[in-house]
């Protein structure tokens, strides 16, 4: 009886609604509605987290060396306020696991900090060596610790990949020819003089100069007493000129700067021929340099 009565029902409330008539309100369903900050906003498969032992560093990275001090103040930081910037890594099915496109310097400090896992950005798609070589160039170029040596290799590198001059590496890296070229005759230099210009015992303006000089026995001796502080940068150049049998040029009218500092102190920069401010850019930067290893090898001022 029951179930008649249920079937009865369900007819007549069938007739109702092709009559157009319904029992009751039906509340119509709407569609969820983001609020203003998701708005934009989407789940990306090219971000996520990765296990730390599922990633290794890239053996062709420009960077070889890393200070212990250094990875211990990030992996102190990545505690306190966690990881603020994902790295790159992209997948190699040859070893089963990501490798490092770029930073590594947060992959070793999130590991000494004792984080199980960190965040990636995955690098999809075909890379080539060469795209790679240049992304980590110019990320490390940004950082001011990117030891002379690694710099000179990594410019090389790209040279050999890409079939390119200086000129080409400068236009691809945004940096100047001269930078370039300077960077590639510490090349010439023998292992110990690189050594110690990686170490910052020598300058590398002094470097440079040294490198002119086709005798590596000359290049080691006069390297030894230019990081020592027995010979300033000038007096390596002077050296440099003699040995070479060149006089030292004369004075003559060309361009005389003074730059004044707040403290009274006056910068002068002169030279016997006419040249632009990048110029004095680069002989204001190069004389910081020299002197920043008298300050490190406590030479006193004359």
């Amino acid at each position: 009886m029951a179930s008649t009565r249920n079937a009865l029902e369900k007819v007549s409330l069938n007739v109702d609604e092709s009559m157009g008539r319904r029992r009751g309100t039906r509340t119509t369903q709407l569609s969820p509605v983001a609020s203003a900050r998701d708005t934009g906003r989407r789940p990306l498969r090219t971000f996520g987290s990765v296990e730390v032992n599922r990633i290794i560093a890239d053996p062709q990275q420009p960077r070889t060396e890393f200070d212990d001090d250094d990875i211990e103040r990030l992996a102190e930081s990545i505690r306190t306020h966690g990881q603020l910037h994902p790295i790159r890594v992209r997948w190699n099915e040859g070893v089963e696991k990501w490798i490092i496109v770029i930073g590594e310097r947060r992959w070793r400090a999130t590991i000494a900090a004792g984080l199980p896992a960190i965040d990636c950005y995955f690098v999809d798609g075909e890379v080539t060596e060469s795209e790679l070589r240049e992304q980590q160039l110019v990320e490390n170029l940004l950082r001011s610790d990117l030891k002379p040596m690694e710099e000179a290799k990594a410019f090389l590198s790209l040279m050999e990949l890409n079939g390119w001059n200086g000129k080409q590496v400068a236009k691809a890296l945004r940096v100047t020819t001269s930078r370039i070229s300077r960077s590639l005759a510490l090349l010439d230099l023998p292992p110990e003089v690189q050594q110690q210009v990686n170490a910052g015992t020598l300058p590398k303006s002094s470097a440079y100069e040294i490198s002119k000089l086709g005798n590596s026995e000359q290049q080691t001796r006069l390297a030894t007493q230019a990081a020592s502080g027995e010979l300033s940068h000038s007096q390596t150049v002077k050296q440099i000129k003699q040995r070479r049998g060149k006089k030292a040029a004369k004075p003559r009218s060309g361009i005389h700067q003074v730059f004044l500092s707040e403290r009274g102190l006056k910068v002068t920069v002169s030279a016997a021929t006419k040249v632009n401010y990048h110029e004095v850019e680069l002989a204001l930067t190069e004389a910081l340099e020299e002197v920043r290893h008298r300050i490190k090898n406590n030479i006193k001022v004359m």
